[in-house]
This record gives C-alpha cells, sequence and structure tokens, in this order.
C-alpha cells in the first residue's frame, strides 16, 4: 500500500523551502504528501523585502476534524516551520487527533541558525518547542535550534567531539525519540549528521559544499523522511538526504547561485531515485 505523510510546513510561493520542497519530493519518492500549510506567503523572509503573509493559524485544527472525520490516516506527520506558539500548541492538538500508534512523527523544529533565533521568533521559543520535540519519534534539529533547546552555547565549526556530545545528552533529555542533528562538522571540507538511535551513534558525512542556501533543511528532512518510510534505517536516511542536499547545492552554485532563490532541487530528483534504490 502506498506510504502517506502529512506535512505541516508554512507555503512561501516563491524561494523553495517549506511544503513547496516537501510536496514534490516526497512525492518524488511514490509517497503521498498531504499538506496543512500554516500560513501563505509570497516568498520566503530570507532576503526578500515586502513580502505578503497571511495566517493560517485558525484552519489548522479544521483541518485536522475533518481527516479524523474521514476516517484517514497517515503513516508519518512531518512538521517544519511554525511561526508560533500558538501553532506550537495546535499542531500537539492536531497529531493527536488524526495520528494512530502507527504514525511517525518527525519534527524539524526549524526556528534558528548560525547562532542566532529567525526574526520575529520570542526568546522563549526554543522552549515551547521542547513540547513538539518531546511528542516526536524523530526530531532533526540543527546545531543552532539543539544549542538554544539545551542552554549550551552556540559553537562554530569545526566542532569537538565533547561539544556534540553535550548536545546530543541534552536533547535525549528533551525527547526519547531517535535524533538527527545535523551541521555537524569535525574538519574542512565535510559535513553531516550525527544519527542516535538509542544507544546506537553513527554518523554520516558528505562532501561539504561552500555556498548557503535558503530551504537546504527543508529538502534534507523531506528526504529523510522518505528514506524513512522506504525501509531504510535511520543513518541510510541521513546519509542519502545528506548526499542529495549536497548535490542540489553544488548543482546550483554552479548554475545558478542566487542565495534567496533556493536550490535546483529539481533537476537532481533522478539522483534521489537513485540514492533511494527507486530506479
Amino acid at each position: 500500500m502506498q506510504k502517506r505523510v502529512a506535512a505541516i510546513h508554512d507555503i512561501s510561493c516563491f524561494g523553495k523551502c517549506s511544503l513547496t520542497v516537501a510536496l514534490p519530493i516526497i512525492s518524488a519518492a511514490g509517497i503521498e504528501c498531504a499538506g496543512i500549510p500554516t500560513a501563505v506567503l509570497s516568498t520566503h523572509t530570507g532576503g526578500f523585502s515586502g513580502y505578503t503573509f497571511r495566517d493560517l493559524t485558525d484552519d489548522i485544527m479544521p483541518v485536522a476534524d475533518h481527516w479524523k472525520k474521514e476516517g484517514l490516516t497517515f503513516d508519518a506527520v512531518y512538521t517544519g516551520y511554525l511561526g508560533s506558539v500558538e501553532q506550537i500548541d495546535l499542531v500537539c492538538r492536531a497529531v493527536d487527533t488524526f495520528g494512530t500508534d502507527d504514525t511517525l512523527l518527525i519534527v524539524d523544529p526549524v526556528m534558528a541558525d548560525h547562532g542566532k533565533l529567525y526574526g520575529g521568533f520570542p526568546e522563549n521559543f526554543p522552549k515551547e518547542m521542547i513540547r513538539l520535540c518531546a511528542k516526536a519519534d524523530i526530531i532533526t534539529p540543527n546545531i543552532t535550534e539543539a544549542a538554544f533547546m539545551v542552554d549550551m552555547p552556540y559553537c562554530e565549526a569545526p566542532h569537538s567531539e565533547e561539544y556534540i556530545n553535550g548536545l546530543l545528552d541534552g536533547l535525549r533529555k528533551i525527547t526519547d525519540g531517535k535524533i538527527v542533528l545535523t551541521g555537524v562538522c569535525y574538519k574542512d571540507g565535510e559535513i553531516g549528521a550525527a544519527c542516535l538511535d538509542g544507544n546506537n551513534l553513527e554518523y554520516i558525512f558528505a562532501p561539504k559544499v561552500d555556498a548557503m542556501y535558503h530551504g537546504t533543511g527543508d529538502i534534507f528532512t523531506s528526504t529523510l523522511t522518505c528514506g524513512i518510510l522506504l525501509g531504510k534505517s535511520l543513518s541510510e536516511s541521513a546519509l542519502v538526504a545528506a548526499k542529495y542536499t549536497a548535490g542540489c547545492i553544488k548543482r546550483t552554485k554552479e548554475n545558478h547561485p542566487t542565495i534567496k532563490y533556493g536550490v535546483n532541487f529539481e533537476a537532481e530528483i533522478p539522483n534521489l531515485l537513485k540514492l533511494l534504490e527507486i530506479i
């Protein structure tokens, strides 16, 4: 039977992030992707000014209630950017409403990078995000997000093992779920993730492309979700996600390097299907 994911993100109409990344990537892997949009923006907020914003907070629970009424079931719920503490509360309720004991909850606590919270988030937002992470089966914070949630300072790469282990120990106190800590870098030229499944810690790394684009975190976790639902292990899924994301960045840097426009993940989809062993 075809797998089905409910993706709860905003829709940034231009800029290749959130739902406009999750929907095509998950669908390309042969997995049905339904969406609950938390807001609609004309563009994402990084590098654009004067963008439009329509808050859809009031629509989250009516969608969840309708899905419950229709008896719809999901193999996974995948959450990304949530714009307010209220939305965190509602997503927790929504998951309880239409989720089952067999529904995986994959939480990407999108809220910060490079040592700073994204604009518009209050200082208490990371502590509120902990409540959603505590419910999750898998969380995928980056270094900054993990540091905020566990009250550790943010450290630039290259990282020490002691620092990464400290973040993981803190995250273990937040959730009983599996942890994929992204942005781990022990030496120049490579970047990857620490994958913690119970007491089993594995690292995956891919070549680091010297470029930064919006939406790459969404690409990574969308791909990780595909790998998990297709039966791959946590570290196998993370490695596929890292390789695919790196390929998207490399292609974009070579051909269309406008940072705020996002990466050309579309042209790399054939490679994604090979990495997932679909073709």
